[in-house]
């Protein structure tokens, strides 16, 4: 068995501790769900990075956590009170976030695509710069919350409360519903890399990106690195070619003008672009090496 301890951010504290099966392929996922099904205050906890997509957290306590860069893709937080936490660059894709307590918090460069935020309290919260793309943002209440920079198209902001009259709305033509089956998912990524290539013409694509990230990193010489975003450069201000994370092999595999990209907006903000547009969604960038190449292989069998 592993032992996994969930601790506060700032003091170090323990708030909860369990043992999961070492063959368990999302212990830290696995410890959380029972310490929210075990009504543990989890409030401040350190959750930085963590690997959580997909997980039950209705009603959970995250009250001022630390969630920055934490892959909560299609999690279920129905409820849960997200007030004052930190989750900037966090991936919510296809979160369940309806009627969560967002409050304060900091969501900055949070990618919140198709998420599910109907009268969730988004009051004074930090979204600048979020990818709201398609989100569900019924009868939320926005009251001075900040929405620089944010991408809200096709969001649905029906009844949304306190929202600033200068920021863009877009109704959608037909009430909002839930992707229930694969195919289902996979038409809405379809239809979401469309559109994001058709807004933003300049992001590279590389086609059946996550097949060609695999075919590069099983190659002998090459390795995928979830460390780094770049193993080394070259003379000419590229990567060596042989080492990348996933965000970097997909700046590497779109060449030049892949690294020029990084260099307007950053590394990781390019391999974010260069995802949506290659295929409509953005895995996340820091997971271990073992679930992401996981997640590519699993991926590349669609783009066979």
């Amino acid at each position: 068995m592993t032992p996994i301890t969930i601790r506060h951010r700032w003091n170090g504290n323990v708030l909860y501790s369990t043992e999961v099966a070492d063959d368990d392929p999302h212990p830290m996922r696995t410890a959380l769900e029972r310490a929210v099904a075990s009504g543990a205050n989890l409030a401040g906890a350190n959750l930085a990075g963590a690997n959580l997509a997909g997980a039950y957290l209705a009603g959970a306590d995250l009250a001022g956590a630390d969630l920055e860069g934490a892959n909560l893709a299609g999690a279920n937080l129905e409820g849960a009170n997200l007030a004052g936490a930190y989750l900037e660059g966090a991936d919510l894709t296809d979160a369940d976030l309806a009627r969560a307590d967002l409050a304060d918090a900091y969501l900055a460069g949070a990618n919140l695509a198709g998420a599910y935020l109907t009268d969730a309290d988004l009051a004074r919260a930090c979204l600048a710069g979020a990818d709201l793309a398609d989100a569900d943002l019924a009868d939320a209440d926005l009251a001075d919350a900040d929405l620089a920079g944010a991408n809200l198209a096709g969001a649905d902001l029906a009844g949304a409360r306190n929202l600033d009259p200068n920021a863009p709305r877009a109704d959608p033509p037909e009430p909002y519903k839930r992707p229930t089956t694969d195919e289902e998912h996979r038409r809405i990524r379809r239809e979401r890399m469309l559109r994001y290539r058709e807004r933003h013409p300049q992001v590279p694509i590389v086609e059946n990106l996550d097949r060609r990230i695999l075919d590069e990193v099983t190659r002998e010489g090459r390795r995928l690195n979830m460390a780094s975003w770049h193993g080394g450069e070259a003379e000419d201000g590229t990567a060596c070619g042989t080492t990348h994370c996933r965000g970097g092999w997909a700046i590497h595999l779109a060449g030049r003008p892949g690294y020029d990209l990084e260099k307007q907006v950053g590394v990781q903000n390019a391999a974010a672009m260069i995802y949506r547009a290659s295929t409509g969604r953005v895995p996340h960038f820091f997971a271990s090496d073992a679930q992401a190449m996981a997640d590519i292989k699993r991926c590349a069998e669609e783009q066979t």
